[in-house]
């Protein structure tokens, strides 16, 4: 947080539908485009049956993402409960980071969040990046939303059903699942990666989602070799999403 600062990010809590959102801003703009990125689940569980009481990721990864990614104008958007205490104000309970982590009301609240950054901004269209969780939410938010022009998600659960039943979890039976929205966005240029090592959300899970969009797995996901749930992504994430950006501009999400 203190490099967000540092760096020229303001950070705001705000009102977004149901839920009070922390969210982090740089805008050096003028830009077209507005780059969004989700944050993961966080701490959800203390242990595997056993809830946090406050979500707040240790290690932010998808904060981290967004500040090595250079593009103008960046929303970062905490999940629904994540910092600043609000964990413990209503409407916030154990159920938002957990079995309803993806429920309706929080994707609406994302999706609220983000346009009015975009209004804001006078921006056009959206970019949506991740990580984890939220990359399960960027798909969601992108199947309510005409001005999505870019997805890529990062080690994430794009098929919740699925990747309950693998991991033999508690099913996320308040939550939408981004693989029955696939469908819906396969025309989004979009991309999504895997760590080979991720034995938190595994590989397949991604090839089910594409499966389901009817899109073809070597044009839209990548499996990094050598990298876990949590290392290393941040890492050369500057000009990997520099690539990324390019190879979707030459290959329509068709």
């Amino acid at each position: 947080m203190n490099r967000a600062a540092n760096e020229g990010w303001r950070a705001e809590v705000t009102k977004s539908g149901r839920f009070d959102l922390f969210t982090q801003l740089r805008s050096l703009g003028p830009a077209r485009s507005l780059v969004v990125y989700i944050e993961g689940d966080g701490r959800a569980f203390l242990t595997r049956d056993r809830a946090s009481p406050d979500p707040t990721p240790l290690r932010p990864i998808g904060l981290r993402l967004a500040l090595a990614d250079p593009a103008p104008d960046i929303l970062y958007l905490a999940r629904p409960c994540q910092y600043s205490k609000l964990a413990s104000k209503p409407p916030c309970n154990p159920r938002y980071w957990t079995t309803a982590r993806l429920a309706p009301e929080v994707i609406a609240a994302l999706s609220s969040a983000i346009d009015r950054t975009k209004k804001k901004l006078n921006a056009k269209f959206i970019e949506l990046v991740g990580y984890s969780g939220g990359g399960a939410a960027a798909a969601l938010v992108a199947a309510r939303r005409p001005d999505v022009h870019r997805l890529v998600t990062v080690a994430a659960n794009l098929d919740t059903d699925l990747w309950t039943r693998r991991l033999k979890v508690t099913a996320m039976k308040e939550s939408l699942n981004p693989a029955e929205a696939a469908r819906s966005i396969r025309h989004i240029p979009q991309m999504h990666l895997a760590g080979s090592d991720d034995d938190i959300v595994p590989a397949s899970i991604g090839h089910s989602f594409l499966e389901a969009a009817k899109l073809p797995a070597g044009s839209h996901y990548r499996v990094i070799e050598g990298y876990s749930h949590t290392c290393c992504w941040h890492q050369g994430w500057r000009d990997r999403i520099g690539r990324i950006r390019a190879a979707l501009q030459r290959t329509p999400g068709s």
